[in-house]
């Protein structure tokens, strides 16, 4: 079914619109899982500070014990260097701690615990090293002897590790929503281009198929004004040919129906002037001279009679040509009707009409037709062919035998033409159009007729919507051949549009 610019036009809005709100809820879904994965990406980052962190204090943690008993078992001041150095970067790293903690909302309480752990165990290191400085070694191994630096240190150690563990879960759950996220993301693109991908297809699609119709309909409309300049033009050239047929038809009707006039007035005269005579014997009475007498007698027996034998034949003549003449023009008036016709059971049937007339001498008619019909008016059609065939007949050549051909071929056009040809005295080549008009006819007028047969059979041909001409060579025979729609119905379509 055609799609036509309404449908066209809300179709292409309503995929618009569809691929709007797709992209719509692909903007939104991605700004959602971006900014999702930016909150994992943030965690990960805070709990790999943590975890950073955290390790720290511990090795600072530990290069401040080893350092305190390096120097307590050596004596030696060397020994406090790595103690110096974790105590100047323990409180940067603690806050380091306390800070990324807090980003990654990691429980305070085991933070506040590991800072009060490590600030007693690096009090009890601090305690013993004033100690050993002092000069009081036995005091400050004594403490360390104690067990509350170690202790200390374990629990830093545990808390360090609570820490460690807890931020490394909190970092693969975050690693894993980060990697979720990502995931989302990027079905939600892919999903979104397939969605506006389909919908591009399918605007494609309707827009491929309301062109290729726009298309098709302008090489329709072109053909169609193709078809229309060609009709146009056989119309007119029907119409200059049927006006120049009406011109000839009213010089022909008028000159032949002139000639009964002429004949018809001037016998009247005649019989004006053979009234003279008989009426000069009357007004004489007895007194008639002979020579008055035989001229009346004259009159009365041979003029009259002829006068009025003339003015008969110029009536009867008349009579033919306007019979004829009103012959044509009920035919053209009368109601074609197209119905199937098998074209060689019409033309055998056609044949054996006038099969006594054709076999006289031993003559016969061919018919030379494959398998073919049309849509046609039967009426036309068997008058066509009789008229034809009595032509044939009627103009033998007494010098052979008649032979008549009737065949039938479609064209490539699809048109059909049927051709009657026979061996009869032909037809001059000057008359070959002469023979088509009304009361003309060809050659020796040694048969009898009034010319209107071939002048006939062409009204109804071109009733038909078809043609017939005719090609004849002189004492060789003639071929006329109608051409005819293979459907007078769609003939009479086109015409009455």
């Amino acid at each position: 079914m055609p799609i036509s610019q309404a449908q066209f036009l809300r179709s292409n809005l309503i995929l618009l619109a569809g691929a709007a709100i797709a992209l719509l809820v692909i903007v939104i879904a991605a700004f959602w899982l971006t900014r999702a994965s930016e909150r994992q990406f943030d965690e990960v980052v805070a709990f790999r500070e943590t975890r950073s962190a955290t390790a720290d204090l511990l090795s600072l943690a530990q290069d401040a014990e080893t350092g305190q008993r390096g120097y307590l078992l050596s004596r030696d001041a060397a020994y406090l260097r790595p103690y110096t150095d974790a105590i100047a970067r323990f409180e940067p790293t603690l806050q380091r701690l306390k800070a990324s903690a807090g980003a990654a909302e990691l429980a305070q309480a085991e933070v506040a615990r590991l800072e009060d752990a490590l600030r007693g165990k690096l009090a009890e290191l601090a305690q013993t090293i004033a100690l050993a400085q002092r000069g009081v070694w036995d005091e400050a191994i004594a403490t360390v002897r104690q067990g509350s630096g170690r202790n200390l240190m374990d629990e830093v150690r545990d808390g360090f590790g609570k820490i460690i563990a807890q931020s490394e879960q909190r970092l693969q759950q975050a690693i894993a929503g980060q990697e979720t996220a990502s995931a989302r993301l990027r079905w939600t693109i892919v999903l979104g281009a397939l969605v506006i991908t389909l919908f591009a297809a399918a605007a494609f699609w309707t827009i491929m198929r309301y062109t290729r119709e726009i298309i098709a309909a302008r090489s329709e409309v072109t053909a169609l004004n193709i078809g229309l300049e060609q009709r146009v033009q056989e119309r007119t050239e029907a119409l200059t040919r049927a006006n120049e047929e009406i011109q000839r038809f009213a010089y022909i009707v008028t000159h032949d129906l002139r000639a009964p006039l002429v004949n018809i007035m001037g016998f009247t005269s005649e019989l004006e002037a053979t009234a003279a005579p008989i009426k000069a014997y009357f007004d004489a009475g007895e007194a008639a001279t002979p020579a008055v007498l035989e001229e009346a007698r004259t009159a009365v027996a041979m003029d009259l009679p002829e006068a009025i034998s003339f003015i008969r034949s110029s009536t009867r003549k008349m009579d033919g040509l306007i019979n004829a003449i009103l012959k044509i023009s009920r035919e053209g008036k009368r109601v074609l009707r197209a119905e199937a016709i098998d074209l060689p059971a019409a033309l055998q049937a056609a044949a054996a009409a006038v099969h006594h007339q054709a076999t006289e001498n031993g003559d016969g008619i061919t018919v030379e037709s494959p398998p073919l019909k049309i849509r046609s008016d039967r009426l036309s059609i068997e008058q066509v062919l009789g008229n034809l065939l009595d032509n044939a007949i009627k103009y033998r050549s007494p010098k052979r035998e008649l032979h008549v051909v009737m065949r039938a071929k479609r064209e490539k056009s699809g048109w059909v033409v049927i051709e009657v040809e026979d061996n009869g005295r032909g037809i001059a080549a000057t008359d070959h159009e002469r023979i088509f008009e009304l009361f003309r006819r060809s050659g020796a007028q040694d048969k009898p007729g009034e010319g209107i047969g071939l002048a006939h059979v062409r009204t109804i041909v071109r009733n038909l919507g078809g043609d017939i001409t005719v090609s004849s060579e002189l004492d060789a025979g003639t071929t006329f051949s109608i051409l005819l729609p293979p459907d007078l119905s769609a003939v009479q379509r086109s015409t009455s549009t």
